[in-house]
Formats: structure tokens, sequence, C-alpha cells
């Protein structure tokens, strides 16, 4: 542009007309400059009687061009550091909360970073940018790809405050079991003495026990309860030949008998023997004494669930002697203990038919929207903890876990549910699912009255403009 100008002053006579250098794309041009003045008069004019549209047309292209690139970036402020790690047990679907967590994060504009190996690998910086592709084959994968530990960061608050604020951390998001819960816990209580904890966090709960409070549900337990019925399914297909067996199977839960009892359902059980329900002598005898008439009728098959911590007398091989003792000459009996088997899932494939498909489906889609809802709580929190600049979040509500209650998502904070949290036993305080016990012995044809008590009311659902009732 000085060039020209240079040039239009040398080629000038005391007849050219003043003109204006200026650029069209990357070429120098000279434009009279009356005209651009009077373009400029317009321009004022426009922007005075509140003709907007006009006003930009008239300052060209580019100048449009530069507005819209403008609004875009001043609309979409720059992103915030999430970080994301998995905590507790591995569980089938974490991956697939991982990944919509990590991509959600990335649309929204933010810079997502993996913690490997839960609160420890926080502790010693094991930490690194994820993009997009990197979680792109996750979602049907079992277990953790992050990895995950059951420690816990009351130990490690100094070298957890000092990564925070090394790698600009803004928000976390832990995804993991009981640990995950007690853990996030205590970091709030961490946030008295480090600032650097003040900032806000969003648990998911994933664990195949299904044991945190606050959340009817927990990804990695319908797998978990697909895995058991399956087997119990083949465990009693291998004694199709054989008449009068009883098998006692133990399944994973800690203190809580989900599993059991949910298995107990899906599998015709016998018995169910959970933590939560005490039972005693008399009632292993009862058990004994109904699959001994049980064996003069048709089905001449049983089974039997015990959550591995019901009892610590009444072992598993506890019960295996008893029942073995107490049908000898009636029937035989078989254990089996499932163990880690219940943890892990299959990615759903087209054919042949896979007997996990529908749950890891369910896992799928129940983890990607957990993620997704965790972000966008967490980004608002984030703004509304931000005052000058800097993050400082110590309300309550700054620290929430994302649970499904009966059929919606809610947001609760963490030290609302400590009250309904039995710690020692590491479950809630009270369970849903304790109301289908009855249902099981019902099934399994004991004589037992059913509490109908509570009564469901008819829900109108409105489809296309169609009425339809349907029972709750």
């Amino acid at each position: 542009m000085g060039v020209e100008a240079v040039m239009a002053l040398l080629e000038g006579t005391p007849d050219t007309p003043a003109c204006v250098v200026s650029l069209s794309g990357n070429q120098a041009v000279r434009l009279p400059l009356m005209e651009c003045v009077q373009v400029t008069k317009d321009v004022t004019t426009a922007m005075n009687e509140g003709r907007f549209e006009d006003a930009l047309k008239l300052r060209g292209r580019s100048f449009q061009n530069n507005w819209n690139v403008y609004k875009l970036l001043a609309h979409i402020r720059p992103g915030y550091t999430l970080a994301v790690l998995n905590v507790g047990a591995p569980a089938a679907g974490m991956n697939a909360a991982v990944r919509s967590t990590v991509r959600i994060g990335l649309i929204h504009g933010h810079r997502m970073l993996a913690v490997h190996d839960g609160f420890e690998g926080l502790a010693e910086g094991k930490i690194e940018e994820i993009s997009w592709d990197c979680v792109g084959s996750w979602i049907g994968l079992g277990g953790s790809k992050l990895g995950t530990k059951r420690t816990l960061p009351k130990k490690y608050f100094e070298e957890i405050s000092t990564n925070i604020s090394n790698f600009g951390i803004h928000g976390l998001i832990i995804i993991g079991g009981f640990e995950a819960f007690t853990g996030s816990l205590e970091l709030l209580e961490g946030r008295a003495k480090f600032e650097e904890l003040c900032i806000p966090l969003c648990v998911i709960p994933a664990t195949v026990s299904n044991n945190v409070p606050g959340s009817d549900f927990s990804i990695g337990a319908d797998t978990a309860l697909n895995t058991i019925t399956t087997t119990c399914d083949r465990i009693k297909q291998s004694a199709a030949g054989t008449k009068r067996r009883v098998f006692i199977i133990e399944t994973m839960g800690g203190f809580c008998g989900y599993l059991a009892t949910m298995a107990g359902l899906a599998g015709g059980a016998d018995a169910a023997y959970i933590y939560e329900e005490h039972f005693n002598i008399h009632d292993l005898q009862v058990n004994v004494e109904h699959l001994t008439e049980k064996m003069k009728t048709t089905v001449k098959r049983g089974l039997v669930l015990r959550n591995e911590r019901c009892n610590e007398n009444y072992t598993m091989d506890f019960i295996y002697n008893l029942y073995s003792e107490e049908g000898k000459g009636i029937f035989d009996c078989r254990k089996n203990v499932l163990g880690h088997m219940q943890q892990v899932g299959t990615p759903p494939g087209p054919f042949p038919p896979n007997p996990f498909h529908d749950s890891m489906t369910f896992l799928a889609n129940f983890g990607t929207k957990m993620g997704a809802k965790a972000v966008a709580w967490i980004t608002g929190k984030i703004k509304e903890c931000t005052r000058h600049g800097r993050i400082f979040a110590n309300t309550k509500d700054s620290a929430c876990l994302l649970g499904m209650r009966k059929r919606s998502l809610v947001f609760q904070p963490l030290t609302e549910l400590k009250e309904e949290t039995d710690f020692e036993h590491r479950i809630p305080k009270e369970q849903w699912w304790l109301k289908l016990r009855p249902i099981l012995k019902i099934l399994a044809k004991y004589h037992i009255e059913l509490d109908t008590s509570d009564r469901a009311h008819l829900e109108h659902i409105t489809r296309k403009g169609v009425m339809l009732e349907s029972g709750n």
C-alpha cells in the first residue's frame, strides 16, 4: 500500500482527483476519495437510522466476513479445562461414559484431560490431553481404558492440588463406584485447606455392585446382571441329563444384594441370600425343605444364590455343606463362585447373536447420556463460580452426583447424599429393589403374601396427537 501511494503521487497531475489507497483481496487499489467519503456518510446514516444490515453491506464483503467470525468467537467463549478419571473397580460402560464426556466437552470448546489410574494418577501427574479420535473405538469396550484404582485422595491432597494448578484444571468429572463417591467427599473436606480443590466436580456412578447412594442404577450393573443370568442358565443346562441337583452360586456386590436379588428374579432362583435381609439357620432349613418338596415335582433342579458378603458365618462352604448333608438321598449339590467375570462386558456384534447386545447397547446409551449431562452441568457451574476470571467453588451444590431417580437423571449435592449412606457397609440406607424380594419367593412357589398397599396410577401419554393410557 505504501508503494502504491508513492506511485499514485508520481503518476498524478494537478487535474488527478484525490484518491485513497486500499486493498481488494491481496491487491492494492486506488479509490476516489470523495466516493469513499460518501459511502462513509451512507454507513453513518444507516447506523443512525438502525439499518444495521445495510450498513454492513456498505462496508463490503470482507468486513461482513470478519464481523461473522468475531461474533462466533465472542459468543462461543474460550473453553475450560476439564479432567475425567475412573475410580474404583472396572465396570462395563465406563469407557462409553468417558467417550461421551470427552467428545461433548470438545464440542463445548473445552480442553479435555484424561487422568490415568484414578486419584493416584491425579496425584502422580498421569495426566494427558485427550482428543476426539482417541476415544473413537471405546464405546463397545469393557473395563476401563483410562485405568482405575480404589485409592482414595485424602493422603494425596497436596500433590493433587499441585497438579490441578499445574494443568490448569477447572472441573473434575469422576466416573466410578463407591470409592468415587467417598473420594469426592474427601475432596470436599480438603477444600478448607487447599484452595485448588475449590473447583466444581461431578460423580457419575459406574459399578457392578449398584451400591452408590443417590442413584437407583449404576453404569455396569446391567451387564453384570446379564452375565450372572446367562451363566446361571448355562450351569443349569449342564445338568440337563442329571436329575435332582441343586446349584449354589455366589455373586459379587460386597454388602449390596442387588445382583443376587435381581439375578434370582431373572434366573428363577429358589432362594437368594443377601446382607440386607437377615436370615438364620431356621430360614436355611425352610429353604432345604422347600427344595426337597420341589424334587418330587417335574422340575428336579434347584438354584440358590448367595451374595458374597451376606453373612460372615454362613459362608459359601457352610451353605454348600448344609444343603449337601440335608439333601442326601434326595438331591446332590454343586457350588460355583462367579468372581470377576461379572465385571466384563462384550461389545455388541450383529452375527452371531450376542447375549450381551441389548445390555451393552443400553449401557452405551446410558453412559453417553450421563457423560453429556455431566459436561453441560459442570460448564454452567464453572461459569457460575467464576469471579473476576478466577474459579472458586465452595458451595455444596458445586459438587454433585448425577444419578437416576426413577425415570429422571438428577444432580444431587454429595453432602446431602452423605446422610443417606451406610459407610460401614458401603450401601445406601434405603434401596428400591428390596420391595421386589417378595416376588422372588412367590415365583419360587413359597406361600407368602405380597404387599399391595402401594397403588399405581394411570398415566396419559401423548404421542403424535393420540392419547394413550399406560399403566405405571
